[in-house]
Parts: C-alpha cells; sequence; structure tokens
C-alpha cells in the first residue's frame, strides 16, 4: 500500500467515526427528547403499574398499568405495555404505526384507542417530537406484561377501577365499611 493509499484511508476512516458519532449523539438526543415528553405528558402515570397507588413500580416503566379507565357506555380499559416486548408491547409495532396510534388513536388493527387516551393533544405533536417518543419507547427494557381487558360493559372486570361519574351517581353509591374502632 503506498502512503497516498494509507492517507485516504485514513481519512476515510475519521470521516466514518465522525458520522457514526454524530449519529450516535443525534439517537442519545432523541431518547432524552423523548424522554422528556414522555415525562411532561404524563404517560407514566396511566402506563406504569402502581402510579394511580401512589407507588409507580419504575423498575417496569410504562410496562402497563394495573388500574382500569371506566368510561359509561364503553366499558373498563388499562393502559396497555408501551416497552418493545414483542408479545406484550410495542416490540412488533413499525415506528409508523406507533406515531399513528399516539397522534390519531387508531391501532394497526383498526380499532381505534379508549378516548381516555389524549391522541387529540397528541395529534399537535411535531413530527420530530412524535418520533422522538418512538425512539425513547424504544430504548426502554422490555417489559412482559399482558395488561387485562378492554372490558366491555358488561363483563366483569378484574382490575381496580378509575371512574368519573355525575354527583347524582357518585352520591347513591353504597359507603364502604368504616373500619373497626381500636
Amino acid at each position: 500500500m503506498t502512503s497516498r493509499q494509507a492517507k485516504w484511508i485514513s481519512v476515510a476512516c475519521g470521516l466514518l467515526a465522525a458520522v457514526c458519532a454524530t449519529s450516535a449523539h443525534a439517537a442519545e438526543s432523541q431518547v432524552a427528547r423523548g424522554k422528556y415528553l414522555v415525562t411532561i405528558g404524563s404517560c407514566n402515570d396511566c402506563h406504569t403499574a402502581g402510579y394511580f397507588f401512589g407507588k409507580p413500580d419504575m423498575a417496569h416503566a410504562l410496562g402497563g398499568s394495573d388500574v382500569g379507565f371506566a368510561i359509561p357506555g364503553l366499558g373498563v380499559f388499562v393502559a396497555p405495555n408501551l416497552t418493545p416486548d414483542k408479545e406484550t408491547g410495542l416490540g412488533k409495532w413499525t415506528t409508523q404505526q406507533i406515531v399513528t396510534a399516539l397522534t390519531t388513536g387508531k391501532l394497526p388493527d383498526g380499532r381505534v384507542l379508549a378516548p381516555i387516551m389524549p391522541y387529540e393533544a397528541f395529534s399537535h405533536l411535531t413530527k420530530a417530537d412524535a418520533r422522538a417518543i418512538v425512539v425513547y419507547l424504544k430504548s426502554l427494557p422490555p417489559v412482559n406484561h399482558k395488561v387485562p381487558g378492554p372490558f366491555g360493559p358488561d363483563e366483569k372486570v378484574t382490575v381496580f377501577v378509575m371512574s368519573v361519574q355525575p354527583p347524582d351517581v357518585y352520591n347513591n353509591l353504597p359507603k364502604p365499611p368504616s373500619e373497626p374502632k381500636k
């Protein structure tokens, strides 16, 4: 090999290293942006078990909830696993399928997400921000957790349920048993 060829190989390797470093930095930047957006969007609140009990299981962050949301006439919906687990999460979904679900509420199988999912608000995300969220979600460790449901209005529910009710309905609910005095 001539010194001229060695010089060109050295330059090419340097350029390749610079491109790889820039790509790695860009990916890290997208993950950080996605994490920021997921945090301020309160995604952990609904999609992380324990959050509604004051003890979020952050070792399994975004791995799916343990509480369902009751929507009158529609049923009870449990926030699903958003990690890249291939069996119970988003592991088989494409980036575009996740962006579409996030911003339009439409799932790959044609179903529409429950209205408790704020896809109307997320429809205003920039394309770059929606992609950053996906990059972050795909960077998470996979959590194998299949959430129960959805439950139709006439089905028996197997999880705790959050329910929004008009005052006349709430005021007529049976009162919980009182604690025995010690």
